[in-house]
């Protein structure tokens, strides 16, 4: 009877590999890569304002997939964009119905259970957007407000961080990062608590853009990388090539523009983009 189990383990799990390991199989006799996104996961993912897909990591995801055609030598690719919410994400590509998860996806131990990750993409985490003729710091927003977010983890973080500094500030629960934005500018909040690049997005779109100021500090630090379907390490290599490219190339610059306005990289997003930019 063990012998016989082991047998039926062993060939579900020849199966399950087998099907992974088609993807790239599929990508060349289709022609077609099937990409999801997120359609409220700005600026990494959204719907723009023409109802197309649009973001930081869907514009990295057109160029892996003119990488995919290259390598596969295939005239043409084409993209089926498939939009994906923040709980299916995950047992889409598990299931097969996208072959690449393309928003504001933390890498974690626990998601490689389900997953696999490509080379990180981004690297984010809270930080506070000031306006420049309020404090200056942080620490200096005692006795002043703060704009969050409504319901999210970020606000949670917020609330931990001003108990450990021992920062007496007002909480403002805003309805969505325009409205936080709103109110820095009209000077109804003095700072706005967001993941960064999410406040680099607001301030470059931002009509009073020389009044605010943007904190380097990181109160949690979130490596982005673009979920695979688990062990498909022929494409999961294949993507991770093509991310290699972009980073050492320097196509990511006109990316990051594209999707960031003037605003330029981090120091931690220019580094993550030199190590993983891997040799051949």
């Amino acid at each position: 009877m063990r012998t016989l189990l082991t047998a039926i383990l062993l060939a579900v799990t020849l199966c399950a590999s087998a099907v992974q390991a088609a993807t790239l199989e599929r990508i060349r006799e289709t022609g077609v890569l099937k990409m999801g996104y997120r359609e409220d996961a700005a600026p990494h993912s959204f719907t723009d304002a023409v109802g197309g897909p649009a973001g930081y990591s869907v514009n990295l995801c057109r160029t892996v997939a003119l990488g995919l055609k290259v390598y596969l030598q295939l005239d043409e690719i084409s993209i089926d964009y498939i939009p994906v919410s923040a709980e299916d994400r995950f047992q889409a590509v598990q299931d097969g119905k996208i072959d690449i998860l393309c928003g504001a996806t933390t890498a974690t131990l626990s998601r490689r259970e389900l997953v696999d990750f490509s080379l990180p993409t981004f690297i984010d985490g809270a930080s506070v957007l000031l306006r420049a003729d309020g404090p200056g710091d942080f620490s200096e927003l005692g006795g002043h407000k703060v704009g969050v977010r409504a319901g999210t983890t970020t606000e949670e973080t917020l609330r931990r961080s001003l108990t450990k500094d021992s920062v007496d500030a007002q909480v403002v629960a805003v309805k969505d990062h325009h409205d936080g934005l709103e109110q820095l500018e009209g000077g109804g909040i003095s700072a706005y608590f967001a993941d960064q690049a999410i406040l680099v997005y607001l301030a470059a779109g931002s009509k009073a853009k020389d009044k605010l100021q943007l904190s380097d500090r990181f109160f949690t630090h979130e490596p982005y990388a673009l979920a695979l379907p688990r062990g498909d390490s022929d494409f999961r290599l294949a993507v991770d090539r093509a991310l290699s490219r972009i980073y050492s190339g320097g196509a990511i610059k006109k990316i990051f523009a594209n999707s960031f306005g003037s605003a330029e990289p981090s120091e931690l997003v220019r580094a993550l983009y030199l190590i993983s930019a891997l040799p051949e």
